[in-house]
């Protein structure tokens, strides 16, 4: 993952260049594996059933382990979202020519976990006041976004963003977008659970990266765990 970063320590780049080589897709190729990937998600799941939502938080891998911890979250993808070239992949989107962000599908049951709890979670495991970036990641990719599959979804994640510009403990502005939901496009099969399949390289990356260590900052006790 790391050969888009622009994290400057040389060891965590190379390491992770060669995590992302060894734990790469079988052979044929990741556009291989990105033309075979399921058909974009397009129109909201029928009400009384599973419910989705598509956030955008930076390093994908981060996102879905933070989401996974979620009681009632059934189940997180990785992928790309928010820009214009259909069935893109992480090499093209890397190189940040796609207009797609990084983002994370979740799959959640709303009898068990709300669409704003997963918003207000949303906020606390994100730096939301830089825009195209993340901790060591910079660029367009690297966004904070929420993309709302509904009108209700829309409501109620702007209203949380008006409310977290009233209540926030920092003085910088929110910067992140609240867009309505263009298709999703799941990032190649080594992507996905890379923080279960890969642990040591997860820590590692994520620790250096100093995710952590800046939501501390910003939000102190109230930051996602």
């Amino acid at each position: 993952m790391s050969a888009r970063r622009g994290f400057s320590i040389a060891a965590l780049l190379a390491a992770l260049v060669g995590a992302a080589a060894a734990a790469g897709p079988a052979p044929g190729a990741t556009a291989a594996a990105s033309a075979a990937a399921p058909a974009p998600t397009l129109a909201p799941t029928p009400a009384g059933m599973t419910a989705r939502a598509i956030f955008a938080g930076g390093c994908f891998w981060c996102v879905e382990a933070d989401f996974d911890k979620i009681d009632g979250v059934l189940g997180t993808t990785s992928g790309y979202s928010g820009g214009t070239l259909a069935n893109p992949t992480y090499e093209q989107v890397s190189a940040k020519h796609t207009g797609h962000a990084e983002v994370v599908e979740v799959v959640f049951d709303p009898a068990r976990v709300s669409y704003a709890k997963l918003v207000e979670h949303f906020w606390r495991s994100i730096d939301p006041t830089t825009k195209d970036r993340q901790f060591c990641d910079a660029g367009s990719p690297y966004r904070t976004a929420i993309y709302t599959l509904d009108d209700a979804q829309l409501k109620t994640a702007l209203a949380s963003r008006a409310a977290l510009e009233k209540s926030k403990p920092f003085k910088d502005p929110v910067v992140t977008e609240i867009v309505p939901a263009g298709a999703f496009y799941p990032a190649e099969a080594y992507h996905q659970d890379y923080y279960k399949k890969n642990p040591v390289r997860y820590q590692y990356y994520r620790s250096g990266c100093g995710r952590d260590a800046r939501l501390k900052q910003l939000w102190g006790g109230a930051a996602a765990q």
